[in-house]
This record gives structure tokens, C-alpha cells and sequence, in this order.
């Protein structure tokens, strides 16, 4: 039988898989040294058994048997017994963390039998029953299955019957009162009396964290950070310490450095007189490291000195929750911290500079996705918006949206495509579809460690939290400040950097860190509002310009204009890896190629083409100029070919009208005939790339002659362009040994008459399931491939982009078929798989064949771990996303355990 039960002193911080995140940071933390209660982890193992057969797995209550007496034993008490009780709390701990996303229990093992008992031991009466009242309604909630607001109802009701606004003001005989009205709760909504056994208490509460994992809160979180389904959670069993006892008693969260800025020191929330939730759940606002400092120096000296053991042991932000007893600290959890964007750059180099990581390790621990949230605009400072009030900053970004005041708001008004900013008194987890539908957070309770606060770093949301000026009347609908009520529909806007609320709308200028992609480390500079925002961009530039020195993915981009060309240039892009010509067309250049289709005869044909020699010659000419000494890949015409020409319906009701009216129009006539003879019913799969170049004679050679003497002009004029064509859809190696003949012919006679020598690569574009099987003989015919991974995903999963997404995919998304859309990033499994097939089949038939992809997974950050996997030579993107795939590039050679050193 496999071992379900761990004791603390059994695992260490490298057991994550088995025992959970807090289970093996729990294990570590006993293993070092430092105070933490007794207790014990049961394995992902057991939960997954759990979820499995629907029940515990056998022997695993003998186990917990053990390690509970173990624990017992430790402590001189025995769990629930009448005289000096031993209590424990039962928490979840998954292998990532999903902060406030499953079950929590505290006090298990509390009954009418022990809280005496409990008074006895600590003296105070108004403590054992405040834990027992808390332990009636978190069980209620969690194992029992009770409405959380009949709780939230009956405290309130108590606190106005005692004339108090705060918990903390309940008198013992009050919280007596209180747990007798709890227990009504229960019986009425369950049927049963609250559990009087301390094992059966026990038990119960390790098979409802069990279920958390599959709440839909938890399922929701998972999707969004893309987390397996099949791991499941550890339990964590852990003797009682309380920090309700009195004013020498507290609970807080601290973070080595800060989660927000990045800033060095200590940093955190506390809360005097409370226990276990208080300071995440943000029902009460809380002092601060510098306030504990004051009340208590010996534990905060303590509490400094174990902060600054964890982050030298874990070589990282360390984010602890602990515990004050009377005087004496207890740390209860540690994890490496979640960040924002900024504090994650400014801190892996701050820790490089500390010499505690290398630059390699630095960089693992910034990500593209954070770059990307640098590069969103910030509020412009000297606009002249009216300011509402101020919270606490505790997620950086500008969000400006409607206020909405639920899941349900959030959700409407963002499919309607609105952006909304999500406003409560305080978060908790059952908030968190709206967070993630919201494009900022506001609530006027809770400090940065609040749920809110939490989870919008984890996500990257801008939030403001603890705006105590807010008055959020959820009932009526209402926000209040200062005489000034808002609605849901209402626009604000939050800076969650200085944590500033305006009313209305606030414009916007390019981030200090846009500006030193785009323009240079000087501009980014000079760009910066402060020394801290300065730090940041010499953060960045350290950590990019890393990453270019150690990847072996080169980064192109994506640009049909000259003017994105040099954006992209700007950004770090070392060429083109895809110029869509037939963007080209668009407009008013549609009718150059309507007189290509129309055309009667090949001296008509001929005629048109012509007119378009020109105009392409000038498009590719400004192009290659810009981006002069790089490689500029141009794909010859891909369009579906209705794009370019009116619409069947629209045309035919027209030339009826003017046949009625006697007024025939001639070209509309033949313009019709030619829609009709082309019409597709699904031209996604119709007549486009390599097929509309094969039957409309003339019109690839007429774009390589283009591209050719546009390259003979530049060298004329000393430059060095370097052009290479892409033959689009390609399915058939006979498809590509057509159009090369053509082409190879035009690029000869062009050298020929202008006396310049043209060598210019001809590849194509592998989007097609039949392209990448039969790569092997297709790298015959073609100097590269570039992996058009939009269509291939297309057509390998039968999807209609334009179609699916908005059709059925959240029903794929909410039911586990995908875990994230495959036009977002790389399927893998299956597309992934073609790419792979590709590569290694296209480099047997001709070794060291160049190998790119050009779609838009080319700056997806998971996705560029992959493509440099299967040893492709170049990713192509946007040129926003330039930066990104740089950063992501560097990341993926480091992790990979490539050799790095320059």
C-alpha cells in the first residue's frame, strides 16, 4: 500500500508533486528549524484516490491515526479532549498555489465538551467561545454545505443586539449566544446537530478539502492559470495556535520583499486579537509590520530574522503567513511570492546584484507574459480628472471600466464588450469569475494581502484595495464618497500603483517600459516618472538584453508596411518572417486585381498585371529598405479570393435593379458572371496561395518581378536588401516545383538585364496536415519553411477560427475539451505534433533546412518554449510582441539546460 501520511519532519521543499506546495514548504521549514506547529501532510496521492473511487483510500484513517497520536504526543493534549484540548485546522495545499480557491478549516476538534476546557487552558472565556463560533461556521460552510450568508446574517444580527460594529467587541456571552444561533442554522439546514466526536469533526473536514479541489471556483482558477485537472491537493493537519488570545496575540502575512514594487525589506499585514483568515479575507483593515514592531519587538525581531533564513534558503521572494501566541511567533506557511510584473523583474535582479541567483536564474524567473503587462499604457499624470478617493495600490496597471458589483454585472457586460471595473466591500474566492472578467479590482476593506490583492497579482489585474472612504451598499447598488453616489454603468478609473480612484475617464501615454523597447534605454529613462519606475527599465534592459545573448531562436516579425517594419526593427526584430501581400490590396487597390479576374484574354490579363507592377515594386522597395541588411520573407498572394471581390448577393440585387430600370451596366455584368464562376461555399479551403497562383497565370511572376527589381534598385543605391519568397498553402511538392520554375525564371531574366546578381531563397509556408507529412520531399523544392501554425491549427482541427471561437468555445473551456484556445497557444499534442513531423522529415531530405513559424503563436510565451524544442531557427510575430518573444526565447534556451555562457 502506498504511504498517505507524511509528519512534517518526513518531507522537504522538493516533494511539492507529493505533498502539496504548503505541505513541502511546511516540511522544509521544520527541517531548518524554524517554529512551526506540529502536524502532518496527507499526499496528492490520497486525493486522487479519492476522486477516483468516491471514497478515502483504505488505511488512510489508520495512518492519520498515527500521525495524530504522534502529534498528541508531541503536545501533552489529545485532540477534542474535555480538559486542555488539542485543536487542529485541516488546509488545503496543492502542488501551485491557488490562493483562497479550496477549503480551510480551523479549531477541528472543538465541542460542548471541550470549549470549557479551552476557556480553562487559556483563561478566557471570550476566546474559547470566539474559536468555537468560528469553528460552527467555516464547518457549517465547508463540510456541511450551509449558505454562508445565514452566518454572515446571524453575526451581524448579534453585533446589533450588543450595540458593537466589529467582532472583536462581542462579548463571551455574546459569542455563546452566537454559536447557539450557528447551531440552529445547522440543524435546520442539514437535519443534524453539529458533530459532538472530534474524529468524526477530523474526518469529515479532511474529505471536504478533498472535494474543494473540484469546486467550480477551483476549476475556474485552474483554467485560468492552465493547472492540471488530475493532480489534486494535499490536506495539511495542523495543531492549533491561536492569535485571538488578547492583544499579545495576532495573525499576519509577510513578504520578504514587496509583492507590489519589488522594494527590499520587510513587508506585510497584521492583525491583532484574530485568527487563521482574518487578514486574507479583508473583512477588517490591518496595521503593518511597522505597527507590530511597536507593539511587539521581541516577536518581530523574531519574525525578521526567520523572514531574512527563508529567503536566503529558498533564494527568492518568500511570502509567510504566521501566527503571535501570547508572545511567541509560529510560522505557518511559506511559499515563494506571487508578484506583479514589476516587482518580478526589479527583484530577480536586485537578488543577481545580492548574488544570490545568476543572471540565468534571473531571467527563468521573469516571463514574457509579465514583460507584456509592462508594455500596456499607464495614465497620463497631467490630465485633469476629477479624483474620487485613494486605496492602497496593491496591483499595478490602469484599468478604467464601468463599475459592476458582481459576477453576474461582470459577466453580461463584458460579453457585450464593455470593460468593467469589479467593486465590493471585500473579495472572497466565490468573486472570482468577475475578477477575472474585470479589467481592474476596487474594494474599500482589506490590505495588499487580501484576497482581492492576492489573486490580482497572481492574474496580473489592476487593483485597489482597503479604500475606506468607499461605502459599498451591495444591496442597493450603490457606491458612496464623499456625497457622491455611483452606479453600476458608471465609468472610474484606478491607478493600482499609487492606488488613486478617478471618476471617469483618464488618457493614457506609453509605459516607460514601451518607450525603451521602442525607442531605447535612454528614452525609457527619460520616460520615467520617479527613481523606482527608472530601476524598473534598468531591470528590464538587464534581463532582455540577457536573453538576447543566450537564445538560439532568432526573432522576426510580422509586417506587410514599411512603417511596421521599422516598429518592429525598433523592438529587437532581426527580419521579416511574414509579409502578407495581399494586405497590399485592400481598399482602394481592390480593383487591380477585380481587373486581373475580369480579365477576357491574356492581353487583358497581361494589361492589368502591369498596372500592378508598379505598385508592388514601390510596396517591397520601401519595405526592404527598412529593414536593409535583414532578412524580409514576402509571401506571394494568399487571399480567398472573395476579399477581393464584391459580394454574390449585394452584386446580383444590383444588376437586377439596373436590368429593371433598362440601365444595364456592362462591367457590373461581367463582374457578376466572374463572382458567380468563382463563388465558394467555403473559401478558407477554396482558391487561394499556391492554387490561385497555378491558375491565374502571370500573377506570382508578376510579384517576383516586383520583389526582384526592387532588390536591384536598392543595390544600385548601396543598399543591402535581402528578399526572400514564400509560397503560401503549399499540399503538394508538385505545387512547389511550379512555381519555383516560374519564379527562378523571373529572378534569372531580372539579374540578367540589369547586370545584378539576385540570390534570392524561395521556401514555403507548411499550413496544411499533407504539407508537414510530406515535408520530405516538399524541402526538395523549397530553401525554408516557415510554419503557418493559424491555418495548420485550422485545418487540424477542422475549426473555422472566425467561427468557433465565438460559437462554442467557451463550452469547450468550461467542460475540459480545451484548456485554452488552440489559436492562442500551440495544441501540442496534435498541431505541435505536425510542426515536429515537419521539421525533422523536411531536414531528412535536406540537412540544415531553415526552419521558422510565422503565426501568431510565434510570440505566444509557452508557445516559444515548444518551437524551441523541436529546433526551429526563427519565431515570427507582431511587432508589439517582439520584446515578448525575445525575453521568452532567451528563457526557453536557460531552462532547457543549454549552455549559455558568452
Amino acid at each position: 500500500m502506498p504511504k498517505y501520511v507524511y509528519r512534517f519532519d518526513e518531507g522537504g521543499k522538493d516533494q511539492r508533486d507529493l505533498l502539496g506546495g504548503k505541505g513541502a514548504n511546511l516540511a522544509e521549514m521544520t527541517r531548518i528549524g524554524l517554529p512551526v506547529p506540529p502536524g502532518f501532510t496527507i499526499t496528492t496521492e490520497a486525493c486522487r484516490a479519492y476522486m477516483r473511487d468516491g471514497r478515502v483510500p483504505p488505511g488512510l484513517r489508520v495512518e492519520v491515526t498515527t500521525a495524530l497520536r504522534q502529534v498528541e504526543d508531541a503536545l501533552g493534549r489529545r485532540l477534542g479532549a474535555p480538559r486542555d484540548p488539542l485543536l487542529v485546522s485541516v488546509r488545503s495545499g496543492a502542488k501551485f498555489s491557488m490562493p483562497g480557491m479550496m477549503d480551510t478549516v480551523l479549531n477541528v476538534g472543538l465541542t460542548d465538551a471541550s470549549v470549557q476546557g479551552l476557556a480553562d487552558m487559556s483563561g478566557d472565556e471570550r476566546f474559547a467561545w470566539d474559536s468555537y463560533r468560528r469553528l460552527v461556521q467555516m464547518f457549517g460552510a465547508t463540510v456541511l454545505g450551509v449558505d454562508a450568508r445565514a452566518f454572515a446574517e446571524a453575526l451581524e444580527a448579534r453585533k446589533a443586539a450588543a450595540g458593537v460594529g466589529s467582532d472583536v467587541d462581542l462579548a463571551a456571552a455574546d459569542l455563546r449566544a452566537l454559536v447557539d444561533d450557528y447551531r440552529r442554522i445547522v440543524r435546520a439546514t442539514c437535519g443534524r446537530d453539529f458533530p459532538q466526536d472530534p474524529r468524526e469533526q477530523l474526518d469529515l473536514a479532511i474529505e471536504a478539502v478533498f472535494g474543494s479541489w473540484n469546486t467550480g471556483r477551483a476549476r475556474l482558477y485552474r483554467r485560468r492559470e492552465r493547472i492540471p485537472d488530475d493532480l489534486g491537493t494535499a490536506v495539511n493537519v495542523v495543531a492549533m495556535v491561536f492569535g485571538n488570545l488578547g492583544d499579545d496575540s495576532g495573525t499576519g502575512v509577510s513578504f520578504t520583499r514587496d509583492p507590489s514594487s519589488g522594494h527590499a525589506g520587510a513587508y506585510g499585514d497584521y492583525l491583532p486579537n484574530a485568527q487563521g483568515e482574518d487578514v486574507v479575507a479583508g473583512i477588517r483593515n490591518t496595521l503593518s509590520l511597522d505597527d507590530l514592531r511597536t507593539r511587539d519587538p521581541s516577536s518581530y525581531d523574531e519574525l525578521l530574522a526567520a523572514m531574512r533564513r527563508l529567503e536566503t534558503h529558498y533564494r527568492d521572494l518568500c511570502d509567510i503567513e504566521f501566527t503571535i501566541e501570547r508572545g511567541r511567533l509560529w510560522l505557518l506557511q511559506t511559499r515563494v511570492g506571487k508578484r506583479t510584473a514589476a516587482a518580478a523583474f526589479r527583484v530577480a535582479v536586485q537578488l543577481v546584484d545580492e548574488h544570490l541567483i545568476t543572471l540565468d536564474e534571473a531571467l527563468a524567473r521573469v516571463t514574457g507574459e509579465q514583460l507584456g503587462r509592462l508594455l500596456f499604457p499607464r495614465f497620463d499624470r497631467t490630465a485633469d480628472t476629477p479624483l474620487l478617493t485613494r486605496g492602497l495600490g496593491a496591483s499595478p496597471g490602469a484599468a478604467v471600466g464601468e463599475i459592476v458589483m458582481d459576477n453576474m454585472q461582470a459577466l453580461a457586460r463584458t460579453r457585450a464588450g464593455a470593460k468593467v471595473v469589479l467593486v465590493r466591500r471585500e473579495t472572497n474566492p466565490d468573486d472570482l469569475a468577475g475578477m477575472i472578467a474585470a479589467d481592474g479590482i476596487l474594494t474599500a476593506r482589506g490590505g495588499k494581502t487580501s484576497h482581492a490583492a492576492v489573486v490580482a497579482r497572481g492574474m496580473g489585474r489592476c487593483a485597489v484595495v482597503g479604500a475606506e472612504a468607499l461605502d459599498v451598499d451591495e444591496a442597493r447598488g450603490e457606491v458612496r464618497v464623499d456625497g457622491v453616489v455611483l452606479h453600476p454603468g458608471d465609468v472610474i478609473a484606478l491607478d493600482g500603483t499609487t492606488g488613486e480612484v478617478f471618476r471617469g475617464e483618464v488618457p493614457v501615454v506609453d509605459s516607460p517600459v514601451m518607450r525603451y523597447v521602442a525607442d531605447g534605454l535612454d528614452a525609457g529613462l527619460r520616460a520615467a516618472p520617479d527613481g523606482e519606475v527608472r530601476e524598473l527599465v534598468h531591470a528590464v534592459h538587464r534581463l532582455l538584453t540577457h536573453a538576447d545573448s543566450v537564445r538560439r531562436l532568432r526573432v522576426r516579425a510580422n509586417a506587410d508596411t514599411a512603417d511596421d517594419a521599422r516598429r518592429a526593427r525598433a523592438r529587437g526584430a532581426e527580419g521579416i518572417g511574414l509579409c502578407r501581400t495581399e494586405h497590399q490590396f485592400l481598399g482602394e487597390r481592390r480593383r487591380y486585381v477585380e481587373q486581373v479576374v475580369l480579365a477576357g484574354s491574356d492581353d487583358e490579363r497581361q494589361a492589368a498585371l502591369a498596372d500592378l507592377l508598379p505598385l508592388q515594386r514601390a510596396d517591397f522597395t520601401d519595405l526592404l529598405e527598412a529593414m536593409d541588411g535583414l532578412p524580409t520573407t514576402i509571401r506571394l498572394l494568399d487571399p480567398p479570393l472573395h476579399e477581393f471581390l464584391p459580394d454574390l448577393t449585394e452584386l446580383s440585387v444590383r444588376v437586377a435593379l439596373e436590368e429593371e430600370r433598362g440601365q444595364a451596366d456592362e462591367h457590373d455584368v461581367r463582374l457578376l458572371a466572374a463572382v458567380r464562376r468563382m463563388h465558394e461555399q467555403n473559401p478558407m479551403l477554396g482558391l487561394r496561395g499556391v492554387r490561385l497562383g497555378l491558375t491565374v497565370p502571370g500573377l506570382f511572376a508578376l510579384q517576383v518581378r516586383a520583389i526582384a527589381e526592387a532588390a536591384v534598385g536598392l543595390r544600385r543605391a548601396g543598399r543591402d536588401p535581402r528578399p526572400e519568397i514564400m509560397v503560401p498553402l503549399v499540399g503538394s511538392v508538385r505545387e512547389m516545383q511550379l512555381v519555383r520554375a516560374e519564379a527562378e525564371g523571373v529572378l534569372a531574366e531580372v539579374a540578367e538585364s540589369s547586370g545584378v546578381p539576385l540570390e534570392v531563397p524561395i521556401g514555403c509556408m507548411i499550413e496544411l496536415p499533407r504539407a508537414a507529412l510530406t515535408a520530405q520531399r516538399i524541402a526538395t523544392q523549397a530553401d525554408f519553411f516557415s510554419f503557418g501554425t493559424n491555418d495548420l491549427t485550422q485545418t487540424t482541427w477542422g475549426f473555422s477560427r472566425d467561427d468557433v471561437e465565438g460559437a462554442f468555445f467557451s463550452e469547450y473551456l468550461e467542460n475540459g475539451v480545451l484548456t485554452i484556445s488552440p489559436f492562442e497557444t500551440l495544441d501540442a499534442d496534435g498541431v505541435g505534433a505536425l510542426v515536429r513531423i515537419g521539421v525533422e522529415r523536411g531536414r531528412s531530405a535536406r540537412p540544415g533546412l531553415h526552419c521558422g513559424v510565422c503565426g501568431e503563436h510565434g510570440g505566444d510565451p509557452e508557445s516559444i518554449h515548444f518551437f524551441h524544442e523541436v529546433g526551429l531557427d526563427d519565431v515570427s510575430c507582431s511587432p508589439f510582441r517582439v520584446p515578448v518573444a525575445r525575453l521568452e526565447a532567451g528563457r526557453a534556451a536557460v531552462l532547457a539546460g543549454e549552455d549559455t555562457t558568452v
